[in-house]
């Protein structure tokens, strides 16, 4: 047993040599890095306490508040496949931890055996042994911890993306509402318009006895009319298929879902003059793309790792007879300690080239880090920017809606009381139906300005 002892000895101070010359640096954290300027300011913003008043930190439900579309939110939320398969992702994440953090541990094998011996014309002798056999494996150099912390960046990246799905999910559901909404909208003012042109045409008609009006004005109008009123299955139509897409949403067989046709999304008016970094910070695809580095970065640690020894001890406690040459008996405790320090020599030139390999990985992730971080950064100016327009858009074709509602009342009572011609008649109140038309493609785009801007904040929580 000395001499055993004594055999472990160099193997014990070559590894707390190479400890000291070169593994320490392994065990060194992931932190984000600052060489980069745009990072930088991301790293910063992540030292700042979170606004929660931010839209992108707000609850689905403090943005959504029309009761209808929480209600298919929350059902989408409870039954969406592609949200579903996420929490697994997430789950699955977790387990791969947990293995990762169980490498520490010894491994405990147990294998029961048994063997018979026979010289000659003797009798068998049989013996048998029952094994317990416990094995460590040192992390002198970090594998096994930059794989438990590459681990934990994967569980935060899947919540991540778990994040970036829910988000999808909310997003979509409320633009197919609005988008459903929009359409009521559109199909109330083509019905509405159908019965002021029927009304038109009648007095036309009626004014076509008393010789004020020929048979041209009323075949006009009736040929206007029957235009308008061919427009209405196509909007039935997309009725139909936006009820069908928003069913697959929520997991269920097509069928019509009702909505609130005033429903509108209003813009906080904390996000006015723009976003800083801090928000941007809140998106799952700028932390799932850290975290991807993150996990280059412990790949890295790992490929430096395989040029150090390993250091490996294994203890065997047996109970049982000696199965050799020879049977023993009685039974007996067999016992046996072994370490090994297994370091490469001539496979140093695939070390190298896994450790390029890593380091190109490495900073192939550091490239998608940042352009994530201006990607987020884009896509939120270009929301803002097209809320901003977009409310102006709305607040000028709404004057011209109600300008030309009027026109096509004044022309009315002077179709009664005086000689206007059809045709003046006729292109007002195609006009007025163009403006409400446009007024509610205008408001719908504002509406789904708005959720964009929602989910380009990384909203969803």
């Amino acid at each position: 047993m000395k001499r055993y002892i004594k055999s472990v000895s160099p193997i014990a101070l070559t590894a707390a040599l190479a400890v000291v010359l070169g593994g320490c640096s392994l065990f060194k954290p992931y932190e984000t890095p600052t060489d980069v300027p745009i990072i930088n300011e991301y790293a910063q913003a992540l030292q700042q306490p979170q606004d929660s008043t931010a839209l992108g930190n707000l609850n689905w439900r403090e943005v959504f508040t029309d009761p209808l579309l929480q209600s298919y939110i929350e059902r989408a939320l409870d039954q969406n496949v592609d949200l579903q398969n996420a929490k697994i992702n997430v789950d699955i994440a977790q387990a791969r931890l947990e293995g990762a953090k169980l490498s520490y541990f010894p491994s405990v094998t147990f294998s029961p055996n048994g063997a018979g011996v026979k010289y000659g014309s003797s009798s068998m002798d049989w013996g048998w042994q029952l094994p317990l056999t416990v094995s460590w494996q040192a992390d002198i150099f970090g594998k096994i911890t930059n794989n438990k912390r590459s681990a934990e960046s994967a569980v935060i990246q899947t919540d991540a993306y778990r994040q970036a799905v829910q988000s999808q999910i909310i997003a979509a559901v409320a633009s197919s509402y609005y988008s459903l909404v929009s359409l009521h909208n559109q199909l109330n003012i083509y019905n509405n318009t159908v019965k002021l042109w029927d009304e038109s045409i009648q007095m036309m008609k009626d004014m076509k006895e008393s010789g004020r009006y020929t048979e041209v004005a009323v075949v006009q109008s009736q040929a206007n009319s029957y235009s308008i009123k061919a427009s209405i299955p196509d909007i039935e139509l997309s009725i139909t298929e936006a009820n069908n897409t928003l069913s697959l949403l929520l997991n269920t067989k097509p069928q019509q879902w009702p909505v609130n046709t005033d429903s509108q999304l209003q813009l906080p008016a904390s996000i006015e003059n723009g976003v800083p970094m801090s928000y941007l910070a809140a998106r799952p695809d700028v932390r799932a793309s850290e975290q991807s580095f993150a996990q280059a970065y412990y790949a890295t640690n790992i490929a430096r790792a395989n040029f150090y020894p390993q250091l490996s001890i294994t203890g065997t406690g047996a109970y049982g007879t000696l199965m050799g040459s020879t049977v023993v008996d009685p039974a007996k405790w067999l016992l046996n300690l072994a370490a090994s320090l297994t370091a490469p020599i001539f496979d140093r030139g695939q070390n190298r080239a896994t450790l390029k390999a890593a380091q190109l990985q490495q900073q192939q992730a550091l490239n998608n880090f940042q352009y994530s971080i201006l990607n987020a950064s884009t896509e939120v100016e270009n929301a803002l920017a097209t809320i901003r327009a977009y409310r102006v858009k709305q607040e000028n074709v709404a004057l011209q809606e109600e300008n030309l509602a009027r026109a096509v009342e004044y022309n009315k009572d002077l179709m009664a009381y005086s000689n206007t011609t059809y045709l003046e008649v006729i292109t007002a109140q195609q006009s007025l139906l163009s403006s409400q038309i446009a007024l509610e493609n205008v408001k719908l785009n504002n509406n789904l300005n708005i959720i964009n801007l929602y989910q380009a904040l990384g909203g969803g929580r």
